[in-house]
């Protein structure tokens, strides 16, 4: 009976540190390879739908003609995007979103331009690129003039390579 004992105890070696690490290194390099298949996969699936802002596809009214100044930039929040007068009196509506990598752009009053926060792209009251990297125009909006008052269509942004004088609105 003492030999049966002893064969059974000695096919059961006690676990060493390096069959624990082995195990360890095992487990851990499994957890990488399905990280590993789960972004391959994440990354060949399809994209859901954009949701759609809570304020595009609207009609915008941005106020009476005799508001803004000639030569004058005005953000207009709700619409997310820029009325700009110029010095003829004609309205262009432009997209807050740079066309270098989206990011908003601000308009600054002291230099006449708005400016790109995040690789400094800059642009005239126009929306014409002034400073690269971004390489065209500002986007547009649909700017019509009833009996004095603007209004903005923001269901299709309109895009440009530069500033055409078509592109602007005047009031009759």
């Amino acid at each position: 009976m003492g030999k049966n004992k002893k064969k059974s105890e000695s096919t059961d070696p006690e676990p060493t540190r390096r069959s624990f690490l082995v195990k360890i290194w095992a487990g851990l390099g499994m957890i990488a390879f399905i990280e590993f298949v789960w972004v391959i996969l994440a990354f060949l699936k399809p994209r859901k739908p954009r949701v759609v802002e809570k304020n595009s596809g609207q009609i915008i009214t941005a106020g009476s003609v005799d508001d803004f100044p000639h030569d004058s930039v005005t953000t207009i929040r709700r619409g997310r995007f820029y009325l700009s007068r110029l010095s003829d009196g004609g309205f262009l509506a432009m997209s807050y979103k740079c066309t270098h990598l989206g990011c908003a752009v601000t308009w600054d009053s002291e230099k006449k331009l708005f400016e790109c926060p995040c690789h400094s792209s800059a642009f005239n009251i126009n929306g014409n690129v002034i400073s690269p990297p971004a390489p065209r125009a500002l986007d547009l909006y649909s700017v019509v003039i009833e009996n004095g008052i603007i209004k903005v269509d923001t269901s299709q942004r309109i895009k440009r390579k530069k500033f055409n004088k078509e592109q602007v609105a005047f009031s009759q």
